[in-house]
């Protein structure tokens, strides 16, 4: 695998993080996947082998639904060729070095961080990738839950086709991973809940600037925002009856948030968020606006 020329630690830690970082711009959560990805996980067409750590969550952001990455000389090797405007994804590894010991001088091997960069197999042509096998469960729907998206008023468009929770506000769409690849039928409801909450912030609903305004990952409007999602997903578990089973992974979740949401600044925003939280779960549920006072 050809090395870059400017593969020293700093530079791959940077490319590595601007990588991950438009990853979480782009509303990819690593610490909220209560799917089953392993079927689906990320791995190179020539070895077969998944690809672990930090890469394994790089490339399985992107939501391929093929799992396939090789290099630009592996597509090469297999006779194809990459598709016009398709982008390359880094790679990281470690190789050992042998560097002379500054104090003893001694030969040591010290490992140094290099990368590499892989196409999808959906951005190449002209090569036949087997169709993994799908590790998935007997789903069984939970009426009340089921019921509850049926009611929701204008409520966006529920599609399958990337194996990743997202709502987007441009195209007011929420995409889901199948149903049956999620851990329990509890949290398949407790993440579309998440992102249909989302979906309230439209503007032709709620119309709440935490979704209707760019908000960068980070910030305390993109913080507050996810808040809100989860907490209205609390709401709506246990409108459903089963918040027991989803609790501790909201709690967990909103914790990752807690830091952005303490500063100064940000003093009564979880209130907000509660507040804002509850008219969406009023949206959803078709609950009227109370009358003002």
């Amino acid at each position: 695998m050809k090395k870059t020329s400017t593969d020293t630690k700093q530079t791959v830690a940077d490319i590595i993080t601007e990588a991950i970082i438009a990853k979480l711009e782009a509303g990819c959560i690593p610490w909220r996947k209560p799917w089953n990805g392993a079927a689906n996980a990320p791995k190179n067409l020539i070895t077969g082998k998944p690809y672990r750590g930090i890469n394994a969550f790089i490339l399985g952001c992107y939501g391929f639904t093929s799992p396939y990455f090789a290099t630009f000389k592996q597509i090469q090797e297999k006779k194809g060729t990459v598709k016009k405007g398709a982008k390359s994804i880094p790679v990281v590894f470690y190789s050992i070095k042998e560097v002379a010991d500054r104090i003893t001088g001694d030969e040591i091997n010290v490992p140094v961080l290099r990368y590499y960069r892989v196409f999808n197999l959906e951005d190449v042509e002209g090569i036949d990738v087997p169709t993994p096998e799908e590790v998935t469960r007997e789903f069984s729907a939970i009426e009340e839950a089921e019921r509850i998206v049926a009611d929701m008023p204008f409520c966006p468009e529920i599609k399958t086709g990337q194996a990743k929770a997202y709502y987007s506000p441009s195209l007011d769409y929420v995409n889901m991973p199948k149903n049956e690849l999620f851990h329990s039928d509890e949290e398949f409801y407790s993440t579309l809940f998440h992102e249909l909450t989302h979906s309230t912030g439209h503007s032709n609903r709620l119309n709440r600037s935490t979704v209707t305004k760019t908000a960068h990952f980070g910030s305390s409007e993109y913080s507050k925002e996810e808040l809100i999602a989860e907490m209205g997903a609390a709401f709506l578990a246990a409108e459903a009856g089963i918040v027991n089973a989803t609790i501790d992974n909201s709690a967990a979740y909103i914790k990752g948030w807690i830091a952005a949401l303490k500063t100064k600044d940000n003093r009564g925003m979880v209130i907000q968020a509660a507040s804002a939280a509850q008219k969406a779960a009023d949206y959803i549920l078709n609950i009227p606006a109370p009358a003002a006072v």
